[in-house]
């Protein structure tokens, strides 16, 4: 698939790794759609990627409820004649222990709240966007492409029951969707990248970038435009489907 002139909805699209992604296919000459919770982090990536020669509109949504969903890429539909591609970013991070016991007392458990929120933004809301677009491109009759945003966690990982869980969750999605979708022309991919240096990563201690990096084989973070270019091989390779890439410098946990 070409990315000019094709329109792309980018979920957790106002900042971090989305916006990257967007300004990346923005100068490539895509229209983008960007959704997020934070109109001013929208209104300043629109900007960003009308800078990148790409037109881009942005969209409050909850992606955790389905009507909310329903209703924003029919508009996303609506305002841009046609839906080409979705990147499924938009994610939450709740990392705690699943219990903390000490000498023999429980002192905490992960409450149910925090693992739901977790499954609710990062695997429901996945699905959900992930089938309005499927429909949206199955009626076109164009075909498309369906990008998911895993991570090396998906493996499982300590401190991470919950998003270890909805990792895994949407990488096996890629599978699902590119055996049923094909049918239409809808291809589907994974991005599970490991640590990328974004705004999270720079508000981390020194020292806790030291321990990633030292657990990395190439000995430093990945880079945002190496996210983006990623996407991009997905995206244009018409004989990819149904597989994740793995973009972490060799990292294992």
């Amino acid at each position: 698939m070409q990315i000019k002139d094709n329109v792309f909805v980018i979920t957790g699209g106002g900042r971090g790794l989305g916006r990257a992604m967007a300004e990346s296919l923005a100068a490539q000459g895509a229209k983008l759609a960007l959704i997020d919770l934070n109109q001013d982090d929208l209104d300043v990536a629109a900007g960003a990627c009308a800078e990148q020669g790409g037109e881009a509109r942005g969209y409050i949504c909850n992606i955790t409820e389905e009507a909310a969903v329903e209703a924003t890429f029919a508009q996303i539909k609506q305002d841009f004649g046609k839906i080409n591609g979705l990147v499924n970013n938009a994610g939450l991070m709740r990392d705690g222990m699943l219990i903390k016991v000490k000498e023999g007392e429980l002192l905490a458990k992960m409450s149910l709240d925090q693992f739901n929120s977790v499954v609710n933004v990062n695997m429901t809301g996945t699905f959900l966007c992930g089938r309005e677009a499927a429909a949206i491109m199955a009626q076109q009759g164009e075909g498309g492409v369906i990008v998911n945003v895993s991570s090396v966690s998906r493996a499982g990982n300590m401190g991470q029951t919950n998003y270890s869980a909805t990792k895994a969750a949407v990488a096996t999605m890629v599978v699902s969707w590119g055996k049923e979708l094909a049918r239409h022309g809808i291809r589907t991919g994974g991005i599970a990248p490991g640590v990328i240096a974004t705004e999270m990563t720079a508000q981390m201690k020194p020292e806790a970038i030291d321990r990633m990096v030292a657990a990395v084989p190439l000995k430093r973070l990945g880079q945002v435009e190496e996210m983006a270019h990623t996407l991009r091989y997905i995206i244009e390779n018409d004989f990819f489907t149904g597989r994740i890439i793995e973009m972490d410098g060799g990292l294992r946990i």
